[in-house]
């Protein structure tokens, strides 16, 4: 955080940092005077600072007590506000406080909602009643309403419609129900579905490095730690684990190809993934392109390697939609990014 940055500072960045700063021992003196919003909100700021300069620190001491100056720069991570938390509060209380925090940001359970993706909202409201799902629907904003009802079984979908036609002004008995089943149930599953591996993150860095300089990572990893670079590899998705898809899943990562980028993509491949290919294409379709890979003659590596990322990332993009399943390197079923 740039020193610029220091007169933007709103109440919520400087009580984290000065949390931080404050460390373990005397921080946990204040938490127990803080309620959970104020502990919620806090711990939100604290998790998403990041590096904080030591001049800012320094800055944010003079503005609460003259002449005490930083120890140091911080950095704010879930790690250390979940550590934090444990020296001051039960840790019942601070793993509900940290699955919270980690969910989508919003102070109330339905700022939260209004920021959770249509199609994840929309998955798990199928399965609840139409009523449910109607009041639910009621309290967010229409636009986000629209897109999750969009989003669900049109039979249902209706359903939902004229519940909400139907309805009238909701019991706060009822709206508290709601609201606890979808912290309990829903966002607590969402908090820790989101939780990033760093061995998982790492994964997906090394998949964008190209062939050679993949390599040279992993075999340097290798000599530091060899049960990391094997936890790292394991996570990996590479061009070469297309052939676990399935017909459906081919013929539909084919339409989202360049043809030109397809050609050079396979010039690299195996023969059996080369044959998964243009086994789903038309006969017409697979003779061309195998013309059109005779024709480009030797090609840089480089450009194979870009072409080959192109079209994992094209998968992984389906994937994300829910439009082709993608088996992981561990032979289960599906692999969700």
């Amino acid at each position: 955080m740039a020193e610029k940055d220091f007169r933007q500072l709103k109440g919520p960045d400087k009580a984290a940092m000065l949390m931080l700063a404050l460390g373990e021992e005397h921080s946990a003196k204040i938490w127990p005077l803080l309620d959970d919003e104020e502990i919620k909100e806090i711990s939100q700021n604290m998790a998403n600072l990041g590096a904080v300069n030591s001049d800012v620190v320094e800055k944010l001491f003079l503005e609460f007590v003259n002449n005490f100056s930083s120890t140091g720069s911080l950095t704010g991570t879930f790690d250390s506000t979940e550590r934090l938390l444990m020296k001051a509060l039960p840790s019942e209380r601070v793993n509900q406080i940290m699955e919270e925090i980690r969910g989508p940001a919003g102070r109330t359970m339905w700022d939260k909602l209004a920021n959770v993706n249509e199609n994840v909202l929309a998955n798990y409201l199928k399965n609840e009643y139409p009523q449910t799902v109607a009041v639910v629907l009621s309290k967010i904003r229409p636009e986000h309403a629209a897109r999750v009802l969009a989003a669900l079984p049109e039979e249902f979908s209706m359903e939902v419609v004229m519940r909400m036609l139907r309805m009238e002004a909701v019991q706060k008995e009822v709206l508290d129900k709601v609201e606890q089943t979808l912290r309990t149930e829903f966002m607590s599953n969402l908090a820790r579905t989101n939780r990033r591996d760093a061995h998982e993150m790492m994964a997906e860095i090394f998949n964008s490095l190209d062939r050679n300089t993949e390599a040279r990572f992993l075999a340097a990893l290798e000599e530091r730690s060899r049960d990391a670079a094997e936890r790292i590899k394991a996570l990996m998705f590479t061009f070469e684990d297309l052939i676990k898809l399935d017909p459906s899943g081919v013929q539909t990562l084919l339409k989202g190809v360049e043809k030109d980028k397809l050609g050079l993509a396979l010039k690299g491949a195996s023969e059996t993934l080369r044959d998964l290919f243009f086994s789903n294409m038309s006969e017409r379709a697979s003779k061309l392109l195998r013309e059109e890979m005779e024709s480009m003659g030797p090609v840089r590596l480089k450009d194979v390697d870009e072409a080959q990322m192109l079209m994992v990332n094209t998968a992984k993009e389906l994937a994300s939609k829910g439009e082709i399943m993608l088996a992981d390197n561990k032979g289960e079923d599906e692999l969700i990014y």
